[in-house]
């Protein structure tokens, strides 16, 4: 416990400080992501963000089998960098979205480089987002938010809690407060 924490406990201060997290839309589970990039660090890094999201991950070292996977697997979106072996980025950009079977699904550019121009020709080849390197999993989970916002991506079910409610001569209480009543 931190010195200013103590305090606050000896003196009695009952308010708390709470990390809320915002409720972030996610793709359905088990939907299939394709990650494009020449890292193989950055791929086992997005991949087990994505994996621990209950997505699908789909990888590929460079433009050629970007292309060939992405028709092979039809995935619900795609991370593409933009500085690959062979072809780069946005020929793969453009080949996607030239293919009427490749079309429409949203594709998120990322690349380390800072430079302004890049974000410029990401949009005018027809990319969804961009992300720069290094990134964290709020970016991708934020970037994840807004395509089904926009109805890029399908929305995964969110789940509701039932609570099972029994009628009482005091109105409808939910059945743990009937048990405990009872007793």
């Amino acid at each position: 416990m931190t010195g200013i924490g103590f305090l606050k406990r000896l003196l009695g201060s009952t308010a708390t400080h709470e990390r809320v997290t915002p409720l972030r839309l996610q793709a359905p589970e088990g939907s299939r992501v394709l990650m494009v990039d020449d890292s193989p660090t950055l791929l086992a890094v997005l991949g087990k963000m994505l994996d621990q999201e209950g997505y699908a991950p789909l990888k590929a070292f460079d433009g050629e089998s970007a292309l060939e996977l992405a028709r092979d697997e039809q995935p619900a979106m795609i991370f593409l960098d933009i500085v690959l072996p062979g072809i780069n980025g946005f020929a793969v950009l453009r080949a996607l979205r030239h293919d009427p079977m490749t079309r429409d699904i949203p594709i998120v550019m990322i690349s380390g480089n800072q430079q302004a121009t890049e974000q410029f020709y990401v949009q005018r080849f027809g990319a969804d987002d961009f992300i720069k390197k290094p990134f964290g999993r709020a970016e991708v989970t934020t970037c994840i938010h807004k395509l089904v916002l926009s109805g890029r991506l399908a929305a995964r079910e969110i789940a509701r809690e039932v609570v099972p409610v029994r009628m009482t001569e005091g109105g409808v209480v939910p059945e743990t407060t009937v048990a405990s009543i009872a007793a």
